[in-house]
């Protein structure tokens, strides 16, 4: 196989450290970038589906307005601008925007290689459903693992403590989710209904996805 890849390549691109970069910015501007970042990641597809690659997980945004160290950094006192999970309306309604916005690219690149599976990975809704109801999946609320106590707790200050059980905890350091809740993403894009198209409609030769339990 000159000149391609052996095997079926996996694409992961993110775009949620944007929103640290860009703090300055109202939303319109920030708004601006995310051609730019799409475009980004189209011609990375186009790359690897010429280099050979037949199957691409793209994942989407998560719900970042959700992610505690966002959460910290637009801190208000305006309630209107929380949903009932305590999560930011408008840094969701971003990621809906940008994860709409990838999913119309996405669409296209299908059409112009009907040979190769591109698969959306809704990280946007098989996370924003652990924030909604936390118990249900055996955590105790958004915040962090690890940090120093305070309502958005999160590492990176002075005097942070780990917690004593990370499985119980949806964020692992203010950015990052815990193992426990990334498990429990990959369950719902792997398996359930979160990934566009499904797996379970796409034939994978060679493809053992395992299985995780809740």
């Amino acid at each position: 196989m000159d000149g391609q890849l052996a095997m079926p390549t996996f694409a992961k691109v993110e775009i949620e450290n944007e929103c640290v970069a860009l703090r300055m910015m109202n939303i319109a501007e920030i708004r601006t970038y995310v051609p730019y970042v799409i475009n980004a990641i189209t011609s990375a597809i186009h790359e690897l589906i010429d280099a050979g690659a037949r199957t691409l997980i793209v994942p989407g945004n998560l719900p970042i307005g959700c992610s505690v160290i966002y959460l910290r950094i637009y801190e208000t006192l305006d309630k209107e601008q929380y949903d009932q999970s305590g999560c930011l309306k408008w840094l969701n309604e971003f990621a809906e925007y940008y994860n709409h916005e990838l999913q119309s690219e996405l669409d296209k690149l299908r059409t112009l290689h009907p040979h190769a599976n591109i698969i959306y990975a809704d990280y946007y809704n098989a996370a924003l459903r652990l924030y909604r109801d936390p118990t249900k999946f055996g955590f105790m609320s958004i915040n962090c693992c690890c940090g120093k106590g305070d309502p958005y707790n999160f590492c990176g200050t002075e005097s942070f403590n780990v917690c004593d059980d990370p499985s119980k905890y949806i964020g692992w350091d203010g950015l990052h989710l815990t193992e426990a809740a990334y498990k429990l993403i990959a369950q719902a894009f792997i398996e359930g209904p979160y990934s566009q198209p499904q797996f379970s409609s796409l034939c994978l030769p060679n493809a053992n996805f395992g299985h995780f339990n809740y």
